[in-house]
Order: structure tokens, then sequence, then C-alpha cells
């Protein structure tokens, strides 16, 4: 896996300070373009839901430079979201609005470099929380 960890870690420093709007728009984007989503997420404390997003992408970020901690973590959290119900095709549907979110948070600092980097990022992490769903099946 090689990913532009500077990039990386450049552009979600940007995001940080807005971490709580950027969950809140984030779901408020998917459930808005995928209604159908809002029922994975009937019984769910959206606040608690936001923040898991935003620890995770902390996550990800912050052991970018750890590649096994990484793996790990995300194949443990593949596993657990197939007991929410998560189908292998709601990750491009989740991954095209993660996207779009950055976007819109990144403004004029959402270059064609940076896309190209949280595009190779969501793919990899994509892949590896996969992993972790086969094997929990």
């Amino acid at each position: 896996m090689s990913l532009q960890t500077k990039v990386l870690e450049r552009s979600f420093a940007q995001l940080k300070p807005n971490l709580d709007e950027f969950g809140a728009s984030f779901y408020q984007t998917l459930f808005s373009r995928y209604p159908e989503a809002k029922s994975l997420f009937a019984s769910t404390d959206m606040s608690q839901q936001r923040q898991k997003l935003t620890a995770s992408l902390i996550l990800v970020v912050d052991n970018l430079r750890n590649p096994e901690t990484l793996m790990n973590a995300l194949q443990v959290l593949g596993a657990k979201h197939v007991g929410y119900g998560t189908q292998p095709e709601h990750y491009s549907l989740v991954g095209e609005v993660l996207l779009s979110t950055f976007a819109d948070y990144l403004g004029p600092d959402w270059t064609p470099e940076v896309e190209q980097a949280w595009t190779d990022a969501y793919a990899a992490i994509t892949q590896l929380m996969l992993t972790g769903a086969e094997r929990a099946n």
C-alpha cells in the first residue's frame, strides 16, 4: 500500500478544526443522495455515529506511518460493519460521499493531487475493511 502520506496528513490537518461539522455534513449528504441508507442507521445515535466517523478518520491519518496497526484496525472495523448490515456495495456510496465532503470542506485546496491521494487511501481502506468483513463471515 503506497499512499501519499504527507498529502493526506496535510489536507486532514486543514479539516481537523471542523471535524464535527464535517461528520454532520457527511451524513446529511449520504442520506440526501441515498435515502435508503437511513435504514442502516435507524437505531443509531447519530451524534455518536458522527464521532465514530471522525475518530476513524483520525485513526487512519494518525497511523499512516504504522501500516500494520492500521491494517489490523481496519480489518476489525470491517468485521464489525458486517453486524451493522453493511454490504460490499455500500463502500462505493460512502466513498463517493466522503470524497465529496472532503472537496466541499477543502474548497480550493481540493487539488487533483489531494483528490488522488484520498481516492487511493479510500480504496485501500475499503480493501482492508472488506478483508475483515470476509473473515467475519
